[in-house]
């Protein structure tokens, strides 16, 4: 069961990701890339004609507050279980009250603007761990990554933690087991 509690685990207990676990991580991280690339290309646009917030900007809402407390957690060892989520969700709110004071609708200009650079936070710092993790071959979750690469660089050891969402850590497993 997928739990966003941090249980990080000593070096070298995770296995490295195969081809397939590496594929996988690359493709994720160009799914991302590809959703950055929507947002760069709305920036001077994120509110439509009639008023609404691109509907681009709509679909990264969900996942987004699906992913931003793994992504925070794992990526930023720390054990703040879903709050990231309850604070990004009420931050959001929020804005979009204010939007209404300010300018007459929940969908804002303020609003989406702040939407805008949540996801493109998100989805980049998720994108370039994905394909970094790809790149390297880092064990476990992609949100380690960046530690991954300052322990290679430095010689100091990072902790894993294994992918508690998606395919990853299952494929890894299985991966493991086939090429031992």
């Amino acid at each position: 069961m997928a739990t966003t509690d941090l249980k990080l685990d000593e070096p070298g207990t995770l296995p490295r990701p195969g081809p397939i676990g590496r594929s996988l991580r690359f493709g994720l991280g160009l799914l991302c890339v590809s959703f950055l690339s929507g947002l760069v290309d709305i920036r001077g646009n994120l509110v439509d004609s009639q008023g609404h917030a691109q509907e681009l900007l709509w679909n990264g809402i969900l996942p987004g507050l699906f992913l931003i407390s793994y992504v925070i957690n794992i990526g930023f060892s720390r054990s703040w279980k879903k709050w990231p989520a309850f604070v990004s969700a009420a931050a959001l709110l929020t804005i979009s009250g204010l939007g209404y004071l300010l300018e007459g609708s929940f969908e804002s200009t303020i609003f989406a603007r702040a939407l805008w650079v949540w996801e493109l936070y998100l989805f980049g710092h998720l994108g370039v761990s994905f394909v970094l993790a790809a790149l390297i071959g880092t064990p476990g979750c992609e949100m380690r990554a960046l530690h991954d690469l300052y322990s290679r660089i430095s010689g100091a050891p990072t902790k894993e933690h294994y992918c508690p969402v998606g395919p990853l850590h299952p494929v890894d497993q299985w991966e493991a087991r086939r090429l031992e």
